[in-house]
């Protein structure tokens, strides 16, 4: 592994844990938020610049369902993370307080509440997008079906976690302010957050799976039933969400 890759690495381990403990605003409290927020930023561009061949090659090649699929996730992530900087700073107590005041507050506030969790659902869209190059990884059969069975199990849960928290309503600008538990562990909030980043993580690496598989002969039942464990993941989560 040469530095590049290893940098690249590290900036992507580094916005993971950034990122969840930005959507922990109860164990880190407005301060630490804020300098998080500016420590995102910040990592966001470096992984853009080690990125930036992925843009200069946007316009090349033959776009298949998935790559579309990446590009759509890929440009939607971006925007969300860069408003979702701004209207942050345009709330900053402490980080930026120059910046603070520039709209009305109660219009910040909701728009960085729906971007801070489309930044979330996209960011696991994206990491999942990558799953299959680890995956491809894995020798062992029986590793990966253990592997599929435990992210299967984590992503209900993940799901379970985001219909209960009702991020729908945060993603749609039903609710204009953020309801936490501020009596949970802090390691708990954090282990759930990450949970919901998988399950979506674990969506996007299905979806990424199924297209080829239906596009080769004798295996759209594998095509089948990877849809049907996607919808399942999901609609088991709904339903321990009503039941529990």
């Amino acid at each position: 592994m040469n530095i590049k890759n290893t940098v690249r690495r590290v900036i992507d381990l580094a916005m993971t844990v950034t990122l969840l403990l930005l959507m922990s605003f109860q164990v880190t409290k407005q301060l630490a938020h804020e300098w998080l927020g500016v420590a995102m930023f910040a990592l966001t561009i470096a992984h853009q610049i080690l990125n930036r061949k992925y843009y200069a090659a946007i316009f090349k090649g033959r776009y298949s369902t998935v790559r579309v699929f990446r590009l759509i996730v890929n440009v939607l992530l971006l925007l969300s993370f860069v408003c979702t900087a701004l209207s942050g700073m345009m709330m900053s107590r402490f980080a930026v307080p120059f910046m603070s005041g520039l709209l009305p507050p109660s219009v910040v506030r909701q728009a960085h509440l729906a971007l801070s969790h489309w930044s979330f659902v996209l960011t696991g869209l994206h990491a999942g997008l990558h799953f299959g190059i680890a995956a491809s990884r894995l020798r062992s059969r029986a590793v990966k079906t253990a592997l599929g069975a435990v992210m299967s199990c984590a992503a209900v849960y993940g799901f379970y976690l985001f219909f209960r928290g009702n991020f729908f309503d945060y993603i749609f600008l039903k609710i204009p302010f953020a309801f936490l538990d501020y009596e949970k562990p802090w390691l708990l909030v954090i282990l759930e957050n990450l949970a919901m980043l998988l399950a979506w993580g674990f969506a996007a690496y299905l979806i990424s799976l199924i297209p080829g598989f239906a596009a080769k002969k004798g295996r759209k039942k594998q095509a089948a039933l990877l849809a049907l464990l996607l919808a399942a993941v999901i609609a088991c989560g709904f339903v321990f969400n009503i039941i529990l």
